[in-house]
């Protein structure tokens, strides 16, 4: 946990900027890193998801949003059971744990599209979820925590920049393996209701989904055994000498302002990213009167930009507290919605586009600025974090029902245009850490290995 003491992230450092990692931390670095890329994969799959099972069982988009409900509720209910197994067994047993639900996970797919069931679609997904909640339960505050405090957000955003690749390669896959590029007119499909033929073009749909996810199993699964084999290095409190006391509590971390609105922070953000991209295939496909495929490979290019976007600000926090950035990017947020929702059409289109970019740095920013100080309650911390991902399940379904009340998918992204007013806010006035003291804790390049 960060419990040297850190300075105020808006105060310039007197020191060059040391190095992300020890070397002899290096590997169990790569393997956790991995991770961020592993779990974004099924985070943006979602979005093919939603508009495949829009076509494959004829639902509405308020429904298709369901897809997102059902799995950042995983995140929600599994983040402080991750958080409780962490603190007693240490982060590697909470991120084995975490694959081997995943995988499980992707594996119900087979079943839930032989059955063809909607339900058991959104149950696999929950259980996903549930194994990411692990993941990232687990995995941001080990990153945070595994160097020096001073570069803990830098260091977490390099980690978070291979989410997004994770995320193209899940659009990719979904768009090359799951579209079939079969998009029928009312007229047609009323023509093959008739002759009895429309339900097994549905039920094709439907098995396209079995074997992306099926791959995706094997290679969790096989992640999952190499991190069991290895050897990582104790951080925060597993640090600790034999003895000391302070496993943090609930009460500690209701002291601590900007953790509390970090966790605001963090719910917003992630419904403002969340339902952006879902639903930004139906937005080039009204707007732009493009196809399912082309649309995908738009959305393939919007995460291009995030990914992009986690890069250049892991540069520019050497210069730029990371507090400060964020607020400025999500102004340029607020405006680039803006303009999606005035001029829905190819100018809107590319401002939707261009939020990815700028919203890239907002949730390692938060998470490691809402850790910032929390000693022995970094985990717990940790874990209420990941839970405020329950923003995404919270504000998709909203969208949809909007867009649906309103026949403008443009007005329901004034969504994620409030959403970025209140992450502003906390970048600018929420931030300021209030530090809880915290007893000494081993320097970060001496730390203990654990089995």
């Amino acid at each position: 946990m960060l419990n040297t003491p850190v300075h105020s992230s808006s105060s310039a450092d007197s020191k060059e900027p040391g190095p992300l990692f020890s070397r002899e931390n290096a590997f169990a670095f790569f393997l956790v890193t991995a991770l961020f890329f592993l779990w974004g994969i099924p985070n943006n799959l979602n979005d093919v998801l939603i508009r495949q099972f829009m076509k494959s069982f004829e639902i509405s988009r308020f429904q298709a949003g369901l897809v997102q409900s059902a799995f950042y509720l995983g995140y929600f209910l599994l983040s402080m059971p991750a958080a409780l197994l962490m603190r007693k067994f240490g982060y590697k047993t909470g991120l084995v744990t975490g694959l081997f639900l995943y995988s499980a996970g992707t594996f119900l797919f087979w079943p839930a599209a032989l059955n063809r069931s909607y339900a058991f679609f959104l149950f696999a997904l929950f259980v996903i979820a549930s194994g990411l909640s692990f993941l990232e339960t687990g995995s941001s505050p080990f990153i945070a925590q595994i160097g020096d405090p001073q570069t803990a957000e830098r260091r977490l955003n390099f980690s978070q920049a291979f989410n997004p690749l994770g995320a193209i390669t899940g659009v990719l896959i979904g768009t090359t393996f799951i579209f079939s590029g079969v998009e029928l007119s009312p007229a047609q499909i009323t023509a093959l209701k008739t002759s009895g033929q429309y339900d097994p073009i549905l039920r094709a749909e439907t098995l396209r989904v079995i074997a992306p996810y099926l791959v995706l199993g094997v290679v969790v699964v096989l992640w999952a055994v190499l991190i069991l084999r290895t050897r990582f290095p104790r951080v925060g409190e597993e640090a600790d000498a034999p003895g000391s006391t302070g496993a943090g509590s609930f009460r500690q971390l209701l002291q601590q302002r900007h953790f509390i609105f970090a966790v605001i922070a963090q719910f917003f953000y992630v419904g403002a990213q969340v339902g952006t991209w879902s639903y930004f295939i139906t937005y080039v496909q009204d707007y732009a009167h493009e196809s399912e495929k082309i649309a995908g490979y738009f959305l393939t290019g919007t995460l291009v930009a995030f990914a992009v976007g986690r890069f250049a600000a892991t540069y520019l926090m050497r210069f730029i507290a990371p507090s400060r950035l964020m607020g400025l990017y999500c102004v340029a947020n607020v405006c680039l919605v803006g303009f999606g929702i005035m001029k829905p059409g190819w100018v809107g289109l590319w401002a939707i586009f261009l939020t990815s970019f700028f919203m890239s740095l907002m949730f390692p920013t938060i998470f490691a600025l809402g850790l910032r100080g929390l000693g022995p309650s970094t985990k717990l911390g940790g874990s209420l974090l990941v839970m405020a991902i329950i923003g995404g399940a919270v504000f998709t379904p909203v969208m949809g029902l909007v867009a649906e009340k309103t026949h403008s998918m443009a007005d329901a992204m004034s969504v994620p245009l409030i959403c970025y007013l209140v992450i502003g806010l906390f970048a600018f006035f929420g931030a300021t850490e209030n530090r809880i003291p915290a007893h000494d804790h081993l320097a970060p390049e001496r730390l203990p290995l654990e089995s």
